[in-house]
């Protein structure tokens, strides 16, 4: 076929699709059902276009001369199609049902292929492995023909993520299974259950592997292409074919699979790898991308009905309907028996029987089934009956749910009333109305007053405005509980709370290592407020103020080995992730003033401002106790905070300047690389100094103060240096091995068996005592702030005090005083001895006989009890009864 004509075909086919949505929406219908009878009007004009004029003659010529394989539809268009679809999918909240859509898409695909196979093995002349085929071919759903309908009749996002989710997972199963029965059919051997479960689930773990790499390495890629948006977008258009190719022809696993996690990677990451404006346009160049193969790829499929179903029998009719029966058959009890299932065992969040109802319907087959069916029309080997039945089963099968299902979802979610605002959402957008209307009167007022506009007009326009605000019930929203109006407004604040970290990385204040990580916990931040309102926001701000576990992996690594730089990085990461939640928790306590409250009223204002205040108190205490820390490292992160806002404002000035034309583009670019250069020393990375020199921190202890330097460098040997954050536990045994600790800065505080505490601040020791007197203590231990210890164990405890007679005599003291605290506690548990009253200081002093023995023996008993009953005072803790 001459390029020439192939190119004037492909470009009268985009012409064609261009005016498919507008006409769709105008008669109402799903656009794949449209797509799919233009395309089969085609596929019957080509074979008879004698009567056309020379211009259509040549075109409907070229489309009958189009070779359509299933290659085409599975390397040309599926890529595509999976790719897009996975790019603009939320992973977290795919991550939310993963249960149901895997059980949708792994299980339904499993039991639909057995509930056929069986069924027309029973009742048809063709073999077992043959129906087994023909249902492993229906049982995939088509992600276009369904999420195509859900976006136009606007059903609800999870609703949507469910059967958009299933649909990206089950061609993967689907064609699996049609692999192994396709190798079965070919070599005639027996069909062992085992061959396909170890088959399918090498091809699908193995697919979501490769996917997953070569996404994480597309990510990476987009660092060195930053600044260059075609050729980011370009990276990702090759990144869905290799990816595909890749993982089916040198892999041997799923392609689909690979395609959609590295599709999901690219979605999730790329907004942070990228910059802004580039993600942007990725997703309007996929959102064109999309369309094109969807509807290209549901003409051409729809142009082979006609030769598909050319030899069709009354007997293939038949089956046709028992597999359509069977099929719905069998999703149903998927729908219907297994997700409630489940639901209750808590496997998965509940699905609504209205969602059911739907997803259900939902199982539209589309342009894959075509394409896996005429997959088998090419293959020799197989009988022709067997391609013949198959071609014409998948075929009438697909038109069928495309005008049975496809024409009944849109009237099932009116019915079912998905396609409408819940009773909190209607209240607040009529609150939104009522607010926002009067504020545009006002504004309207104040330019007509300016312009000079007659107030005639102004009296036309006010009486729309009395008009719209007199149709919009205002009165829902205080129909409204407190309890819904809190949860709407804490909705609001995690949605812009989102906003405003996108916006910090738009402006480069923060890198997309921290926008990640941001981005991430506020996210879970809004799913929390979402599922619980108040109450889970309460706890979702203590598990956001946790430590992150690559933080506390960083920790143990440290302890092991002795390494900083990890923990180093992760300190310097918290750090500035503590800085930029403060900063935002400030903006959003205002944002929660001058919006919120018009929309929910002062009320409801003030509890959700009085959350968010102490979830501040709760950042600032955490930021404060690292800044205590880190003083200098907390002053950089504000000098580059301030920096890269300096930045940001001089380039949006300029932004400004361009648009008004106040410079030419030649003079933006010189100022923007003047800029880049001004500020450029930001990019440079100031790492924190975690201060964990064993050297420096053995000169911070009192008890090792005297000591020449031969001693201090054996003492260093011994010494491991450890970080110790706020509220962790400090352990005294080691494995099998017990340890003691000499605080170089910081503080901790001993839990002490009867429910008293102790604290200890720098120079000061714990631990001793279980190594001296090899006893274990029942005190637990635990950091108050950032501390920097040094430990010693057992062994190199026992060494360095035979080396080290002096302090060998300071820590004895130490022992002595804490036993001889103990014992007198112990005395006053026991009741050995008694707490003596204190004297009346205001009663008037009586005479009494003289007995001074007894009184200096009394003097001395309460002076020794107050000595004994707190520990030195040089050791600075202190004992509570």
């Amino acid at each position: 076929m001459k390029i020439g004509l192939l190119v004037f075909g492909l470009a009268g086919l985009l012409a064609l699709i261009s005016f498919m949505p507008p006409l769709a929406g105008r008669l109402r219908l799903p656009y794949s059902v449209l797509l799919a009878i233009v395309g089969f009007v085609l596929g019957v004009v080509i074979h008879v276009h004698g009567w056309a004029p020379g211009v259509v003659a040549d075109f409907l010529d070229s489309l009958q001369h189009f070779e359509i394989s299933s290659e085409t539809f599975l390397f040309v268009f599926l890529p595509v199609l999976l790719f897009e679809t996975a790019l603009a999918m939320n992973i977290r909240r795919l991550l939310d049902d993963i249960s149901p859509i895997l059980v949708m898409a792994i299980v339904a695909v499993v039991v639909c292929t057995v509930a056929v196979g069986f069924s027309l093995a029973a009742i048809s002349p063709y073999g077992l492995v043959v129906c087994l085929m023909l249902g492993a071919i229906v049982a995939t759903t088509d992600p276009v023909a369904v999420v195509g309908i859900f976006r136009e009749v606007g059903a609800p996002r999870r609703l949507t993520t469910l059967v958009e989710g299933e649909s990206l997972f089950n061609d993967a199963a689907s064609i699996a299974l049609y692999s192994v029965l396709l190798s079965v059919l070919f070599s005639g051997g027996e069909l062992a259950m085992s061959t396909v479960i170890g088959s399918f689930l090498l091809s699908f773990i193995g697919g979501g592997l490769a996917g997953l790499a070569m996404g994480r390495l597309a990510t990476a890629l987009f660092r060195w292409l930053r600044g260059w948006p075609a050729a980011e977008v370009t990276l990702t258009v090759a990144l869905a074919y290799l990816t595909f190719y890749v993982a089916e022809h040198y892999l041997g696993v799923s392609g689909v699979v690979a395609t959609v996690i590295a599709g999901l990677v690219v979605g999730s990451n790329g907004r942070t790898r990228m910059s802004p404006t580039t993600f942007e346009q990725l997703e309007g160049a996929w959102a064109q991308f999309g369309f094109w193969a969807n509807s290209l790829i549901f003409l051409f499929a729809a142009m082979l009905i006609p030769r598909m179903m050319a030899e069709i029998t009354w007997m293939e009719v038949f089956l046709i309907l028992v597999v359509f029966i069977v099929t719905l058959a069998a999703r149903a009890v998927m729908v219907y028996g297994l997700l409630p299932v489940l639901g209750r065992l808590r496997l998965s969040t509940r699905v609504s029987p209205s969602y059911r109802a739907v997803m259900l319907l939902g199982g539209l087959r589309g342009a894959v089934s075509l394409a896996l069916a005429l997959a088998v029309t090419e293959q020799p080997a197989v009988p022709h009956e067997a391609r013949q039945f198959i071609a014409v089963a998948t075929t009438g099968f697909v038109l069928m749910t495309l005008f049975v299902n496809g024409l009944t979802l849109r009237p099932l979610i009116a019915r079912l009333g998905l396609n409408q605002l819940s009773p909190v959402d209607r209240a607040l957008r009529d609150q939104a109305q009522v607010v926002e209307l009067e504020s545009l009167r006002l504004r309207i007022e104040e330019i007509a007053r300016h312009e000079h506009i007659g107030q005639e007009v102004l009296d036309r326009l006010n009486a729309v405005f009395d008009a719209s605000q007199a149709s919009v019930d205002a009165a829902q929203v205080h129909q409204l509980s407190m309890d819904q109006k809190v949860a709407v407004g804490m909705g609001i604040l995690a949605g812009r709370e989102e906003e405003m970290f996108f916006e910090t990385l738009k402006a480069q204040v923060v890198d997309w290592r921290t926008a990640e990580s941001l981005l991430a916990r506020a996210e879970r931040l809004g799913d929390a407020v979402r599922v619980g309102g108040l109450a889970g926001f309460e706890s979702a701000i203590e598990g956001d103020l946790r430590y992150a576990n690559s933080l506390r992996l960083a920790l143990r690594l440290h302890h092991l080995t002795g390494k900083p730089f990890w923990l180093a990085r992760e300190l310097a990461q918290r750090f500035t992730n503590l800085m930029c939640k403060w900063a935002v928790a400030r903006r959003l306590i205002q944002f929660a003033r001058t919006d919120v409250q018009p929309l929910l009223g002062p009320e409801v204002a003030d509890i959700i401002i009085a959350a968010h205040q102490r979830r501040l108190t709760l950042l600032e205490g955490a930021l404060q106790a690292m800044a205590l820390q880190y003083p200098s490292y907390a002053q950089h992160l504000q000098e580059a905070y301030l920096a890269r806002m300096a930045r940001s404002l001089e380039r949006m000035r300029y932004r400004d300047m361009l648009a008004q034309n106040l410079i030419s583009g030649e003079t933006y670019s010189d100022l923007i690389q003047q800029v880049e250069t001004r500020w450029g020393a930001l990019e440079r990375h100031h790492g924190l100094d975690i201060a964990l020199s064993a050297a420096a921190m053995v000169e911070r202890v009192s008890l090792f103060e005297g000591l020449d330097a031969a001693t201090m460098a054996a003492i260093c040997k011994v010494l491991k240096p450890r970080l110790v954050v706020p509220g962790q536990e400090i352990p005294t045994r080691i494995g099998r091995s017990r340890a003691m600790y000499f605080v170089a800065s910081g503080a901790v505080v001993l839990d002490l068996p009867d429910g008293t505490t102790a604290e200890l601040g720098s120079g000061q020791i714990f631990g001793e005592m279980a190594l001296a007197l090899n006893h274990d203590f029942q005190a637990r231990v635990r950091s108050l702030g950032y501390s920097r210890l040094l430990m010693l164990q057992e062994r190199d405890f026992k060494k360095l005090l035979a080396r080290l007679p002096d302090l060998r005599e300071k820590i004895d003291a130490i022992v002595r005083q804490r036993l001889r605290a103990v014992e007198v506690w112990q005395q006053f548990e026991s009741g050995e001895r008694q707490h003596e009253p204190l004297p009346d200081l205001h009663a008037p002093v009586a005479a009494a006989p003289a007995a001074p023995e007894a009184t200096a023996e009394g003097q001395d008993v309460g002076r020794d009890a107050d000595q004994e009953a707190g520990l030195d005072e040089a050791d600075g803790t202190t004992a509570k009864a």
